[in-house]
């Protein structure tokens, strides 16, 4: 009895990451639109520094419940440091990639991040993967090449800094997964003070004056973006990463409906098909992570037994 209800609590536990990660999704969608429509005027740097300084609008009350040994000495700093790194590198790249490019392609990039994430992960989670995963990771790196439209320009910088940025996000998704024991508002206070000095860094000589309402989306930007980032980190803390990824896909379409409402920009077929391949790929990974996951493990039954 008390196993099972063990697993139907862990069940509920599940479902609340999953509902966390689709809402989460939803705010990147629209950070990412409203980005794209801001760097149209503003430098990448200006847009991340003045975004950061917004984003501290929703993390300035929460920060007064963390104390100053968790925010200066957290666990595993390192490991923050790195995914500091990736998540700046992430930002940043996908402004610069969708100052070029249309939103649903930068975004149909961006879908590759669950194949690298089963990819990482058997490396950095100790999640095994299958030859059949293995291969389903290569179909997916297929469809991000088809993406790209197979052409001598297709390594074009903006598509370059698209590969780059999706890689940095999964690399983000793993190490908020491999930090699970450090608290949300730590992981995105410190993500936020990195891009906030990488932005002030670049904005060097590359300022321009915004309008108020420019002030005022840029201040929405971070509130925006950093609830988004705040949801998806406690939800990775409930759901595991593999079954948390493949809700990511709900971003292309977000990134479809936005581009064609905002910018007038229509995928074209090859994002459809690179895209197709790149969510079938996906969720042939998370079907097998089903199935090896199904039956739980003797030592785990043991240990909700006792």
């Amino acid at each position: 009895m008390n196993w099972f209800k063990a697993v139907k609590m862990s069940d509920h536990i599940v479902l609340i990451g999953m509902l966390l990660m689709l809402l989460g999704d939803f705010m990147f969608a629209a950070n990412d639109a409203m980005g794209k429509w801001l760097v149209a005027t503003f430098s990448v740097g200006q847009v991340l520094m003045l975004r950061s300084i917004g984003a501290f609008l929703v993390l300035g009350p929460m920060l007064t419940t963390v104390t100053t040994q968790n925010l200066f000495k957290p666990k595993k700093p390192f490991l923050i440091l790195l995914r500091v790194i990736f998540a700046t590198m992430d930002t940043g790249l996908f402004y610069a990639a969708v100052a070029y490019l249309p939103l649903a392609d930068v975004v149909t990039f961006y879908m590759a991040g669950p194949i690298y994430v089963a990819a990482v992960s058997h490396f950095f989670l100790n999640e095994r993967i299958g030859w059949r995963r293995w291969l389903a990771i290569f179909v997916g790196f297929i469809g991000v090449i088809i993406a790209l439209r197979p052409s001598s320009a297709m390594l074009s910088w903006p598509s370059i800094f698209a590969l780059l940025g999706s890689f940095g996000f999964s690399m983000v998704i793993v190490l908020s997964r491999v930090l699970k024991d450090v608290t949300d508002t730590v992981l995105v206070t410190w993500q936020t003070i990195g891009a906030l000095l990488v932005g002030l860094v670049l904005t060097i000589n590359h300022w321009v004056e915004p309008t108020m309402l420019q002030w005022g989306a840029m201040a929405l930007l971070g509130i925006v973006s950093c609830c988004g980032h705040l949801l998806i980190a406690r939800s990775l803390k409930l759901s595991p990463a593999s079954v948390l990824a493949p809700l990511q896909y709900t971003l292309l379409l977000w990134g479809i409906i936005f581009g064609i409402v905002f910018f007038d920009n229509y995928p074209d077929r090859y994002i459809i098909i690179g895209a197709a391949i790149i969510i079938f790929a996906g969720l042939f990974i998370f079907h097998r992570k089903q199935v090896v996951d199904h039956k739980i493990p003797k030592e785990d039954i043991a240990r909700i037994k006792q």
